[in-house]
């Protein structure tokens, strides 16, 4: 069966059930249906005498067409770790609909092991990505309309930094005109839209502690320039409140639930090869708090999500992982190995060793946070036995802590994932030393010059020219004290696409660099990545539909 029927079979219960067993009293649920929730943090009472849940952050090998199921082994791990008697629960981001309707066609984990409903989660949910475009979108229409009137600000047209944004892959969009069509449509410019995960307002959103903090941030957003180069931000313009009224409801984290019902908390959506990659501050802390163990995760592989989640949204709250899962499978690891895809379903062990590589250097980068991951083998049905004994005594030889897991195929709910939770429960015992890559004391040229060289392997960073201005710009403003962030393809260590495994002798290309103020970081763009993907040639709707009676079709 595929995911979706898989999910159209699942018994799911009453949210209200699903709040009433994770602490959540009724009066803090706004209701989306019978089977979705909002939750008002402000309605659950705090307990000073309970321990903050014990964070298990999930990431990943670098990414390949032939997948890693992340959110799969995220579900199937709380679920089995529930199974084991523990007090668990998710935190997950929002899928959004460009990759949806895109590349992946779904976002919700698979098999046996997905959060419900699946359907609505990777559609609209509960309208917090609309939201989120609405409030970046009316920042800008704000902006140009102060400018059509009068420009008190003098800002430069020339030099507006933000951009419109949309929850769609839409290359068309991403360099425009506006303000055509004479003196009444506005003031002729330059412009282009960003998809909905990478605007600023969404890492706003997704690092906030609560609403005032929110209101805070969104007023520290450097938008653009003035004619005499001096930032101007969004407390300038006085419409923070306004931005913030946008965001009231949707600041609020979604509850649902897994096939084997345990209670997730989905919220907010950045990308992590274009943003940060985790989900909101204020869902994690609210897991914490009503559950013992607390499973997230962090996009794409280890290198971008996982080194973000440590340095950006560990040291914006109190949120340091207990613990860290590498998801890999047989099939990736022989990609890396040199295997075409049409190849991967025949058992070859010399293609295995040669994509171990690339997962020994993910599980060294992860130590040198303080923390020893543990490698969770996500099965697929054509992965032969001998391979995945093969990879559990390699890892052994190495001294990783490693499973096999079948969670797609038993769920969660089920012994498939019994061994994984074994050894993170076993790896939550254990005294961890976190800390940081990087201190924040260092320029932002170091801090990336640190990233590039112990997280990639590169030898070392080319900045363009106009990335060097731009750098001397942010120290000179006082900014050079934030963390980085940076924008890199998920598919190999460098910043070419092409290169597999673990590269060496090669130089990341960091075209251009960009404050984000309110956020709180600054964004290192490199390569050919783009903030507005486009679609593939065959994309996952032309699949999709819905029938006579009103059900989804061909959602992964």
């Amino acid at each position: 069966m595929s995911d979706l029927e898989i999910a159209r079979q699942a018994a799911i219960k009453p949210i209200e059930d699903i709040a009433s067993h994770a602490g959540i009293p009724r009066e803090a649920l706004e209701f989306y249906g019978p089977y979705k929730a909002k939750i008002d943090p402000l309605r659950i009472a705090g307990s000073g005498s309970k321990r903050p849940g014990r964070v298990v952050l999930v990431s990943a090998m670098s990414p390949t067409p032939a997948g890693e199921g992340k959110s799969t082994c995220t579900v199937g791990l709380a679920d089995s770790l529930a199974r084991a008697g523990s007090r668990v629960m998710i935190a997950l981001r929002e899928p959004s609909l460009g990759p949806v309707l895109g590349m992946k066609g779904g976002a919700t984990g698979g098999g046996y092991s997905q959060v419900l409903p699946m359907d609505d989660i990777n559609l609209h949910f509960t309208g917090d990505f609309h939201a989120i475009t609405a409030a970046n979108n009316a920042l800008m229409a704000l902006v140009d309309n102060h400018i059509h009137h009068g420009n008190a600000l003098n800002i430069d047209p020339r030099r507006i930094t933000f951009k419109r944004v949309l929850d769609m892959n839409d290359r068309a969009l991403r360099e425009i005109v506006i303000g055509l069509g004479g003196p009444m449509q506005g003031t002729p410019r330059q412009d282009g839209f960003d998809i909905t995960v990478a605007s600023e307002i969404m890492a706003v959103f997704c690092l906030a502690a609560d609403a005032e903090d929110l209101k805070l941030r969104l007023s520290r957003i450097t938008f653009g320039y003035t004619y005499d180069r001096q930032p101007v931000t969004v407390a300038q313009l006085g419409v923070e409140g306004a931005l913030a009224l946008l965001l009231k409801d949707a600041i609020k984290p979604n509850l649902v639930q897994t096939i084997a019902g345990t209670p997730a908390l989905i919220h907010g959506g950045p990308f992590a090869n274009i943003a940060h990659g985790c989900n909101s501050v204020i869902a994690t802390q609210l897991a914490r708090q009503l559950a013992d163990i607390v499973v997230t995760e962090a996009g794409f592989g280890a290198d971008l999500g996982a080194e973000k989640y440590m340095d950006i949204k560990a040291r914006t709250a109190d949120v340091a992982p207990d613990a860290v899962v590498l998801v890999v499978t047989i099939r990736a690891l022989k990609m890396h190995g040199g295997v075409l895809a049409p190849e991967l379903t025949a058992p070859n062990l010399e293609a295995l060793a040669g994509g171990t590589a690339n997962l020994l250097r993910h599980v060294r980068n992860i130590e040198k946070f303080g923390l020893s991951p543990v490698v969770a083998v996500n099965r697929f049905g054509t992965d032969s036995e001998a391979e995945i004994r093969w990879l559990l005594d390699w890892c052994a030889e190495q001294g990783i802590e490693a499973a096999a897991a079948d969670v797609w195929g038993q769920g969660g709910g089920g012994p498939g994932g019994d061994e994984l939770a074994k050894k993170v429960l076993g790896a939550l015992e254990r005294d961890v030393d976190f800390r940081y890559l990087y201190e924040l004391e260092l320029s932002v040229t170091e801090k990336i010059e640190t990233i590039v060289r112990e997280i990639y392997g590169a030898d070392g960073v080319d900045f363009s020219v106009p990335a060097l201005r731009r750098l001397a710009e942010i120290e000179a403003n006082g900014w050079g004290n934030l963390p980085v962030c940076m924008a890199k393809t998920q598919y190999s260590f460098s910043d070419d696409a092409t290169r597999l495994g673990a590269p060496t002798g090669f130089t990341v290309h960091v075209r251009d660099v960009v404050p984000k103020t309110g956020a709180g970081f600054i964004v290192a763009l490199t390569g050919a990545v783009m903030t507005m993907p486009g679609l593939p040639k065959e994309p996952a709707a032309l699949r999709m539909d819905v029938d006579s009676e009103g059900q989804t079709v061909g959602l992964f």
